[in-house]
């Protein structure tokens, strides 16, 4: 299936690009969300009728994810969790609970924006998180996990 991209999308393509998508990922995905249009001369035709203006949306929404990651770089979450004598914790500290935390401390983050790669935290001490708030704004943070008393 052919599609224009009516946004960036990680791993396939920018704004405006013509791209081949397996089936499914254009039918489930990208058209249901908003993120492209079949490849038709009429959708060509209104796609650069309208690039203008897309652009402005998506340099709009770059320009606050950077607003936003400026607001959130640097800071230090605490979260306290049960934990053993040897440091480790009964349970994890998950992004949903990183999410919570930074939006009860004033930053709307959502859970799919914070990204873990080594997974849940499961020991006591300091670990920094990557926190993606749009394609190309990333801000990173560090979470102090601590035992509960």
């Amino acid at each position: 299936m052919q599609v224009i991209l009516l946004e960036r999308v990680a791993n396939l393509g920018d704004l405006g690009d013509i791209v081949n998508v397996k089936d499914g990922f254009g039918r489930n995905f990208l058209l249901p969300q908003g993120k492209a249009k079949r490849a038709t001369e009429a959708n060509k035709a209104e796609f650069e009728a309208r690039r203008a203006e897309l652009e402005k949306q998506q340099a709009a929404l770059v320009k606050a994810a950077e607003k936003r990651a400026k607001d959130i770089a640097g800071f230090k979450l605490e979260v306290q969790q049960k934990a053993g004598v040897d440091g480790k914790l009964f349970g994890s500290v998950t992004n949903f609970d990183i999410a919570e935390a930074l939006t009860a401390a004033g930053h709307k983050v959502e859970k799919a924006e914070i990204r873990m790669p080594d997974g849940p935290l499961k020991t006591l001490g300091e670990h920094s998180i990557t926190i993606v708030l749009h394609h190309e704004v990333t801000t990173d943070i560090n979470v102090v996990v601590s035992a509960e008393e």
